[in-house]
């Protein structure tokens, strides 16, 4: 049996998301550098979005809630097919997805002494099953209108990620361009 550890590395990246090289998944967060990212919005039939509460262990941003779920493409690996894997990983299904935009946003958590400076690509897919959640990855999930979530961001900002606000506006507006026949 391999007991070896894996150490996580994410792609490096410049502003127009050519990549530069790879640094240590922590690393790259310790120094803030420019790395490419996804973030996937699930939304069901009725026009709600699923919406994920981050696990108490993760390493930032813990017990907030934020889109239903993001991550980081490996080395070599298509951000579309990261996308499905972490949706699998962390939600226990996975739907067609489609590119909706892309976004660069850079932000300090000073109370773990990381930054997320990521390039960040969005997705949207419709799914309506309920999820089965890696309890290492969220520890609840909850079915939202856009509408409930933009008001319930403005009147209780600090319970949300800080990439879930910064990419919400855009949210809203492409999902009135959103499809399901992809």
């Amino acid at each position: 049996m391999n007991n070896k550890i894996i150490t996580e590395h994410v792609v490096l990246v410049d502003e127009h998301d050519q990549p530069i090289g790879t640094e240590e998944k922590l690393a790259a967060h310790r120094q803030g550098k420019l790395h490419r990212a996804f973030s996937v919005f699930i939304f069901n039939s009725k026009g709600e979005l699923i919406l994920q509460q981050r696990t108490a262990n993760k390493y930032h941003t813990s017990n907030l809630w934020t889109n239903t779920c993001c991550s980081h493409p490996r080395p070599g690996e298509d951000t579309l097919v990261a996308a499905h894997r972490r949706l699998q990983e962390e939600m226990g299904f996975t739907c067609p997805l489609q590119h909706m935009f892309s976004f660069i946003y850079k932000a300090h958590f000073p109370s773990d002494n990381l930054f997320e400076h990521e390039f960040d690509h969005v997705f949207f897919g419709r799914f309506d099953g309920e999820p089965i959640l890696n309890p290492d990855e969220a520890q609840s999930y909850s079915w939202i209108t856009l509408d409930a979530l933009e008001h319930d961001i403005q009147k209780n900002p600090a319970k949300y990620t800080y990439w879930l606000k910064t990419c919400f506006d855009s949210v809203k507006q492409s999902y009135a361009t959103f499809t399901t026949g992809y």
